[in-house]
């Protein structure tokens, strides 16, 4: 077994502790891996929401939390777990109000006797109960800080703070860093094809879900609903039956700029995992074909997995085509859609480890990969078709830039609408939609 026994798995600063340690040493997102430990060791509500908040908060504020360890270590490297721990304790201590000083201290500091670190726990309790006897002081030093240098204050890469604040200036950003680092709500999006949203109101409130509906312009009213409290949903029927669908409001943009029409044909390029292709079958009312491609085997899987539950039909899963292949297809399809693989600076406080992950050179290389894409999409398409563009990137280079170049390469195309989605305007993650119509009269 790894670091922790079988009877400290059942704790969540103990679950927290191997998630943040295993996600450190093999790079897996730790949402994903935060979903397989809490299923492999089921928690109370409580816990279970402790060890979430733990995970979450340590990674949002890992650039803060190890400034923090460095003013008491004379910048030296700690090894990983040591420095996990140091970092849970400090969370607990300043950013979870709920948890006493001394708890903190005493939990992390017997964490470390059951991890094997039992050497290290007198120096962990001797940082901690430094920084206990300078809370004040150091709740002063971490708000001076937001203002001094926002970068390390909110704990994001100094390279992509200065990058924002070029674009937008500081005050935007600001907001854009307290959003990144705030937890995300849950939508729900109501599958019309099986209920309504009066029906499904009613199966909540017997569920003991709470929700308040949300509308947006492209949404309309009856279809987004922001769940404020909810058991797990995987355990709920109304979710077992495919009466909704989670899906944050701003990926639903792209296809409602698609307009997808009963009857007709539609490619959804990069599909996984399905969310924008069961909403496209929903606006079709289940009449017409729709082709879901990804690269990914597995995660075609999920696209069937879901269309299933949702009770979406006409839907075909193909592993992705090549552009020749592409070329040859007939008949040609009437709509296609790319969701095209993206930095993801719009869901940054979806994918809390994200921030630490991507690299400048990172937004060339993809757009690069997205201008490809795009040709290869545009492959598939028939005269006077609707091909749309989107990403959950706010970076020019990866949307307008994209666009733009394949404009100039197709001077026949048109661009008939792009819209940018931003946190701090809307509310909402980050997207980018740009809708093109090709030559030609349709076939």
């Amino acid at each position: 077994m790894s670091l922790l026994n079988a009877v400290a798995l059942q704790k969540p600063r103990q679950i927290a502790a191997r998630i943040l340690h295993d996600c450190a040493r093999t790079a897996e997102f730790v949402e994903n891996r935060l979903e397989v430990e809490l299923g492999a060791h089921p928690l109370s509500p409580v816990d279970r929401g402790l060890c979430h908040e733990l995970v979450h908060g340590v990674v949002r504020w890992q650039g803060t939390l190890d400034w923090l360890i460095a003013r008491k270590t004379a910048g030296r490297t700690q090894k990983e777990m040591l420095r996990i721990l140091l970092r849970l304790g400090l969370y607990q201590m300043f950013w979870l109000d709920r948890i006493p000083n001394h708890a903190a201290v005493n939990e992390t500091v017997e964490l470390a006797r059951q991890l094997g670190l039992g050497s290290q726990a007198g120096f962990v309790n001797a940082v901690l109960r430094g920084y206990g006897r300078e809370r004040e002081a150091t709740e002063s030093l971490l708000t001076a800080l937001k203002s001094s240098d926002p970068a390390l204050g909110y704990s994001h890469p100094a390279w992509l703070v200065e990058r924002w604040q070029h674009r937008w200036g500081t005050a935007a950003v600001v907001q854009l860093l307290i959003w990144n680092n705030t937890p995300p709500p849950t939508y729900a999006r109501v599958n019309h094809l099986r209920t309504t949203a009066e029906e499904l109101g009613t199966r909540w409130v017997s569920e003991q879900v709470r929700f308040v509906p949300r509308r947006y312009d492209w949404a309309g009213e009856d279809l987004v609903f922001e769940l404020e409290s909810h058991p797990p949903l995987a355990t709920l029927p109304s979710f077992q039956a495919g009466l909704f669908y989670i899906q944050d409001p701003s990926t639903l943009l792209a296809v409602r700029l698609l307009d997808p029409r009963p009857g007709e044909s539609l490619l959804d390029l990069c599909a996984a995992p399905g969310g924008k292709t069961t909403f496209a079958a929903q606006l079709m009312l289940n009449q017409g074909r729709i082709v879901a491609q990804d690269n990914n085997p597995d995660r075609l899987l999920r696209v069937r997995e879901n269309c299933d539950r949702l009770g979406v039909k006409g839907v075909v899963t193909e592993t992705a085509s090549s552009q020749a292949q592409l070329l040859a297809r007939t008949p040609k399809f009437d709509r296609v859609l790319l969701d095209a693989p993206c930095s993801n600076t719009g869901v940054m406080r979806r994918r809390v480890d994200l921030r630490w992950r991507i690299e400048p050179a990172e937004i060339a290389r993809l757009q690069i990969a997205q201008a490809g894409l795009l040709r290869h999409a545009a492959a598939a398409l028939r005269p006077g078709g609707t091909l749309v563009y989107s990403t959950c990137s706010m970076e020019p280079e990866e949307n307008g830039g994209v666009v733009a170049a394949f404009l100039a390469e197709h001077p026949g195309y048109q661009l008939e609408q792009e819209r940018q989605l931003l946190p701090f305007q809307e509310g909402l993650d980050g997207a980018y939609v740009a809708r093109l119509r090709a030559p030609g009269n349709p076939v």
